[in-house]
């Protein structure tokens, strides 16, 4: 038995909460898309929302025209509004990231994903820093400049790889983010302006882009990075399957800036792991598993130590970096963003929006909180095999003495998500993995979406709970104890409810 203690070790951090990734942002112009993210904000309520594309051709920012011989250029936020407006609405705010280069602006033919994001330097990087001036010039017009303090502003999307930067070039790279830092400062001093987000194994690039800030007194006001855990792509048709290290990688990957910049002038700057997941492929069906629930919840529960904010890729499975989406399950949190059917992964974190600010215990299969009311909450998980090459456990058994500070009873609220509870993707597969269901196979996978619910008593004792629970194969659990006063009046007898009479 695990002896809760009853005093807080620490408060307990909602870095998890920060931000979440979605596709490109103007997915944010459709109304299913809409729907989702208020679905998603009242059920876990993110502050900071981050994805591709604000300088895109899609957003319609950059519009050169000739005009008597002479290049001018008209910057145009019909888009950009309707998105930020959306955000807004939907109570989540930006964390914008400066990308990708506008075709009329850039260097080079070179694109990434399907919808074709050019990655090549700007040919003018005095039209570039113009553009950045003037979008966030607007942005700070329109909601005024405490609001835009507010989002952090990413330079870039991962340049230290090929696919994303023409030839991965470190070099014009750090041409491109003093350009902008210095654009963005130009706008108010204030504004928050921070990189590289480069991708794993290439933390070399860190030192560097902190040597070159410093070399050249730069603005650096946070650093951020990406954290994956998936090997090598194994192609089928329509989808990837891939290796995954445990998840403890992930932890170390976060770890590393602050390791990697120690004794540097970025050493205290914020750390934003700004993409995390477990594979980076939005076509790999493990995002739809309970496994993947039970993989991540040690992440959840103890990345908040090691960087101030990480953001899950992402929220929505409306997500089309390999085309538009073919499978039914496919990439984020729920299924495609019209029929709104949750998935495990939603579900840890929607119990983790349901947990304490107080940190009381934690460990390698439980987080123990506790609200300013009093609520004791309990998420648990059973451990999993991130190699494949065992199932897991059938069972996995949790025994903790929680501390209450009241005498009595406690009511037990139990919310629970495994292989066959609160997993719309088994129910999905039962049912022949349907590739368009109908309305009728909609309502049956909206009903297995929802977490098995138990209601109970534990007596107290010395202002405790015994609570012991048995964890099914990939199951991640939260329990939540509040301590009752039972109002029952004394006439009450429930072996009367049919009339009879009781000795």
């Amino acid at each position: 038995m695990i002896r809760v203690p009853e005093t807080a070790r620490a408060r307990f951090s909602d870095a998890w909460r920060h931000c979440v990734g979605t596709g490109r942002i103007e997915l944010a112009l459709r109304r299913d898309y809409q729907d989702s993210l208020a679905l998603l904000q009242h059920d876990i309520g993110f502050r900071h929302i981050r994805g591709h594309g604000l300088l895109s051709d899609g957003m319609g920012i950059h519009r050169p025209y000739d005009h008597e011989g002479a290049r001018h250029v008209h910057h145009s936020f019909t888009y950009v509004d309707q998105v930020v407006d959306a955000y807004l609405a939907a109570g989540i705010r930006p964390f914008l990231e400066l990308g990708f280069m506008p075709a009329d602006l850039a260097s080079g033919e070179q694109t990434v994903f399907w919808w074709r994001g050019n990655v090549t330097p700007p040919r003018s990087h005095r039209e570039w820093a113009g553009l950045v001036r003037a979008t966030l010039s607007h942005l700070v017009d329109r909601y005024g400049i405490d609001e835009v303090r507010t989002w952090p502003i990413e330079v870039w999307n991962e340049p230290n790889l090929a696919d994303f930067w023409q030839g991965a070039d470190e070099k014009a790279y750090h041409e491109l983010y003093e350009v902008t830092a210095r654009a963005v400062k130009e706008v108010d001093a204030d504004l928050q302006v921070g990189g590289p987000a480069i991708s794993p194994g290439a933390d070399d690039w860190l030192v560097r882009f902190a040597e070159f800030a410093e070399a050249r007194e730069v603005p650096v006001d946070f650093v951020s990075r990406h954290a994956y855990t998936s090997g090598p792509a194994r192609h089928v048709p329509f989808g990837v399957h891939q290796t995954l290290d445990p998840a403890t990688a992930l932890l170390e990957q976060f770890a590393a800036p602050r390791q990697r910049l120690a004794g540097t002038h970025h050493a205290e700057l914020p750390v934003h792991i700004t993409e995390f997941n477990s594979s980076y492929r939005p076509d790999n069906p493990i995002h739809d598993t309970a496994f993947h629930a039970a993989y991540l919840a040690p992440v959840l529960a103890a990345g908040g130590d090691l960087v101030d904010s990480f953001s899950y890729w992402t929220f929505s499975d409306m997500f089309e970096e390999t085309g538009v989406p073919t499978a039914l399950f496919h990439g984020g949190f729920g299924l495609l963003t019209h029929r709104q059917v949750r998935k495990p992964t939603y579900h840890l974190y929607a119990f983790m929006a349901r947990t304490g600010s107080e940190l009381l215990a934690r460990g390698d299969d439980h987080l123990v909180t506790r609200h300013p009311d009093g609520r004791v909450t309990v998420l648990a998980w059973a451990p999993v095999d991130a190699t494949g090459e065992t199932p897991g456990p059938d069972r996995h058994e949790l025994h903790l003495s929680v501390p209450l500070g009241a005498r009595g009873e406690a009511f037990v609220r139990r919310s629970t998500v495994d292989e066959e509870h609160g997993n719309a993707y088994t129910a999905w597969r039962h049912m022949g993995s349907p590739r368009s269901p109908k309305p009728r196979q909609l309502d049956v996978l909206h009903e297995a979406a929802e977490p098995a619910r138990l209601h109970g008593r534990l007596p107290l004792e010395d202002g405790r709970a015994d609570l012991r629970l048995t964890l099914a194969r990939h199951e991640i659990t939260l329990v939540e104890l509040t301590p009752l006063t039972d109002e029952t009046p004394p006439w009450w007898d429930e072996r009367r409810l049919l009339g009879g009479e009781t000795e």
